[in-house]
């Protein structure tokens, strides 16, 4: 079995069409063609049932399919691996975080690292827990910021605590304080208040939801649907209030009214993960230990 091989296979899954697939990996159809028919021989098994205009995968060709991207992935990482220099004057560090850390958290290690290692490129992904473990478990991340506890069932992924993170309410500061107008405010206080609220797989929706549930009342949204972005946005706008991480709102200025909850308040652990079964590249090692030590 040859990676020339699983490139061409992958190429006729996603494309569902050999001259497509072809075209997309630069090669003669007659040739791709041929590679699939050994690659099937080899394997003893067809990967996919050709009808006129109709290419589709075989029970074998699915079961295939994720290990053929896997370990593609596997080979694309280390041979950036190999090619960086000692000194790590370029490389790539392939990063997913979710929207708050992007905006909280990695602008200034982001900025560190980059000072420090100018020649490598820094790939972020955003996106929620439950996709980053997704990216990482399929080869296509190096290392994630997810929000612990991870998805279950989880793939093997290594996990290591960065930091645990205090919630605050925002509101705009036109608009009336939420709750009672205090210092702090409590979760049974957001009953009939109008929040605006994350899309559904963002971990601060869920979050914030299963808080409001623990205190007996479904928290009612004026707008839902927005990344981190969106959501600051609209509650400078005056539509409701939001449950963000701390880190967010000290960077919002006096563009939002921040208000602390009351104790026990609300907290995320966040933490820095990585497959189990293989290395990250240096350079992503080296972003990796930034971080650990901001």
């Amino acid at each position: 079995m040859q990676l020339q091989q699983l490139q061409y296979f992958v190429a006729v899954a996603e494309t569902r069409h050999f001259t497509r697939a072809a075209e997309l990996v630069h090669v003669a159809q007659p040739s791709l063609s041929q590679q699939i028919r050994a690659l099937e021989r080899e394997l003893g098994a067809d990967l996919f049932l050709r009808a006129r205009g109709n290419i589709t995968l075989t029970d074998a060709g699915e079961a295939l399919l994720p290990l053929a991207r896997r370990i593609l992935a596997d080979a694309d990482t280390a041979r950036h691996e190999v090619q960086e220099l000692v000194q790590l004057r370029r490389g790539r560090v392939r990063l997913g975080a979710t929207p708050s850390l992007c905006t909280g958290l990695l602008p200034d290690v982001l900025r560190a690292f980059h000072d420090r290692y100018p020649g490598i490129r820094l790939l972020v992904e955003e996106s929620g827990s439950h996709d980053l473990v997704r990216e990482l478990a399929r080869g296509a991340l190096d290392l994630a910021l997810v929000v612990l506890p991870l998805p279950a069932p989880a793939p093997a992924l290594t996990t290591v605590e960065l930091l645990r993170e205090e919630l605050v309410v925002v509101s705009s500061p036109e608009a009336p304080a939420p709750g009672r107008g205090g210092r702090t405010v409590r979760i049974a206080d957001l009953e009939g208040e109008r929040l605006v609220m994350f899309r559904h797989g963002y971990d601060l929706r869920e979050l914030t939801v299963a808080a409001c549930r623990a205190e007996g009342f479904e928290p009612e949204f004026a707008v839902e649907g927005g990344e981190m972005d969106a959501v600051l946005g609209f509650v400078r706008a005056g539509l409701g209030a939001a449950v963000v991480p701390r880190m967010v709102a000290s960077r919002s200025g006096r563009s939002l009214r921040v208000t602390a909850l009351a104790r026990p308040g609300l907290h995320r652990t966040i933490a820095l993960a990585h497959r189990s079964d293989v290395a990250p590249p240096r350079a992503a090692r080296e972003l990796q230990r930034m971080l650990l030590e901001r």
